[in-house]
């Protein structure tokens, strides 16, 4: 990235300011715009690097470094790497969920707030996968869950003891 155009562009504008004070005034300006370019370019340089250091947080884990070649910036972008395929496990057979109950009417205004949410590539396709079988978008499939997690619904009863398969411990009570 070239600074030599904001450098000058500040020169002309302390230039301009100048003589409105008079010839002394540009003079001084004139004077004044060479030593000042260094303290210019340095000041740039301390602003992107600030602003890629707010850039690489929102990458995490990726990066934007800001490297000096001669007397330009330069900007290196690191992005993150690529996740790696999570081990295709089987999964056990799972008893549909119940539908989710419905929000409360009084805590819908129907306000939405948003939020940043950043979770493990894994997981991640693990989420979409879940929301893809239950023929929702992923934003759906969270606010679900978030609502099962916060209201979860009413236990049943377990399955009476004969129904349990052989092998199976029984708890209760001997009288």
């Amino acid at each position: 990235m070239d600074l030599t155009p904001y450098v000058d562009t500040l020169r002309q504008e302390l230039a301009t300011a100048a003589d409105a004070a008079g010839p002394e005034a540009r003079d001084l300006a004139e004077r004044l715009s060479a030593p000042l370019e260094s303290a210019t370019r340095l000041t740039l340089l301390h602003a992107l690097s600030a602003a890629m250091d707010e850039v690489t947080r929102e990458l995490a884990p990726g990066s934007v470094d800001v490297r000096l070649r001669g007397l330009d910036p330069e900007f290196v972008v690191t992005a993150p790497p690529a996740p790696e395929p999570a081990p295709q496990l089987p999964e056990p057979p799972q008893a549909p969920l119940p539908p989710a109950p419905p929000a409360a009417p009084e805590a819908d205004d129907g306000s939405m707030a948003r939020i940043n949410f950043r979770l493990p590539a894994h997981l991640k396709t693990r989420v979409e996968e879940a929301a893809a079988r239950d023929s929702l978008s992923v934003n759906a499939w969270l606010v679900r869950a978030a609502s099962q997690a916060i209201n979860p619904a009413p236990r049943q009863d377990p399955p009476s003891s004969r129904s349990r398969g052989a092998g199976q411990g029984f708890t209760g009570w001997v009288g």
